[in-house]
Order: C-alpha cells, then sequence, then structure tokens
C-alpha cells in the first residue's frame, strides 16, 4: 500500500466505510446467485421480481459509495451504475410481466456498465492499493457477463436463471474476498 499524498484524496481511513458495503454486494450476490440455481424454473414474473429486489439494493449501494468515498476521480460511472441499478430495479418490480428476453437485456446492459463502472475503480484504486486486482476482476466478470447475455437475449427462463446464478455466485464471492482485503488493509 502506497502512503496517500495530497493530490489523492481516498485515505486509508475511508476503507473502513467500504469494506462492509462491498462484503453486503457480494453476499447480497451469493443469495441471488443460489436462490436462481435452486428453483431454475422460476416464472418470468418470480425471476423478474427477484432481480429487481437486488438490482435495486445494488443501486443504492453504489449510489452510497459514490457519494461517500472522497475520490471523484470515478464518482461518475459509480452514480451512472448506481442508477442504472436502481433504474432496472423499480421496472422489473413495478413490470414484472416484462418478457423473458426483454429482462435479459435490461440484466446484460446493467451487468455491463456495472462491470466497466468498477474496472474503471480498480484502475484508480491500484494507485493506493497495490497488487489490487479483485475489484477489477469483478468488473470484467460483470462486463462479459453483459456482453454475453446482451448477445444471446432469448435464451430460456431456466438457462438465463442458472447463467445469472453462476455469474452472481462468482461475482458475488469475488466481492465478498475484495471486501476483507479491504478490511485487512485498513486495519494496517
Amino acid at each position: 500500500m502506497t502512503s496517500p499524498n495530497a493530490s489523492d484524496p481516498i485515505v486509508v481511513m475511508d476503507l473502513p466505510k467500504a469494506w462492509g458495503l462491498v462484503v453486503l454486494r457480494g453476499v447480497l450476490a451469493v443469495l441471488f446467485g443460489l436462490f436462481t440455481l435452486i428453483w431454475p424454473g422460476l416464472t418470468a414474473l418470480a425471476f423478474a421480481i427477484v432481480f429487481g429486489v437486488y438490482a435495486l439494493v445494488d443501486g443504492i449501494g453504489l449510489l452510497m459509495d459514490a457519494f461517500r468515498n472522497p475520490d471523484k476521480s470515478n464518482r461518475g460511472m459509480r452514480v451512472f451504475g448506481g442508477i442504472l441499478g436502481i433504474a432496472a430495479g423499480i421496472i422489473a418490480i413495478v413490470w414484472p410481466g416484462i418478457t423473458v428476453a426483454a429482462l435479459a437485456i435490461l440484466v446484460g446492459a446493467w451487468a455491463l456498465v456495472t462491470g466497466i463502472a468498477e474496472i474503471a475503480a480498480a484502475i484508480r484504486l491500484r494507485k493506493q492499493i497495490e497488487g489490487e486486482l479483485l475489484l477489477g476482476l469483478a468488473g470484467l466478470l460483470s462486463a462479459i457477463f453483459g456482453v454475453l447475455v446482451l448477445l444471446w437475449p432469448a435464451l430460456g427462463v431456466a438457462a438465463i436463471a442458472a447463467f445469472i446464478g453462476v455469474f452472481a455466485l462468482v461475482y458475488g464471492v469475488v466481492l465478498i474476498g475484495l471486501g476483507f482485503r479491504l478490511r485487512k488493509l485498513a486495519r494496517t
């Protein structure tokens, strides 16, 4: 870890605030992934509502991070990702009869934008935390997942649920690992 200087607004004391939110996002992603894998035959209605709640909470978490974190360099991407997550969640909850293809496009776009935002944050954090790749890996996984879903939106409900479930599990585990790494770094 490098020492902060006047040109880098992120300081080590801000990391304890971020680690819990990162772990919470990871736990929610793991729970969401398990839920979709255990019940792959979910109807589009139930799947839309479950996704809506997850995207809403995740979007709120991104917005909270954008305004709690003093690093303004990628705040716009985090705000955009948070607003997109909240919008995706509200749309999925208010109009749960959305078709599987439309939901897949919504999920794909959300995952792609979130992934790009996390890659940008990882690039910025590499100046504060040497060798920190977990956030970049989570962002890369999210972006790849988003592109794949956007390329094949007409997959069946069970296939989309399994695909999303596996992604959410891996993504959640990576975020949990990042959160605990941030916690450990904050204590040193």
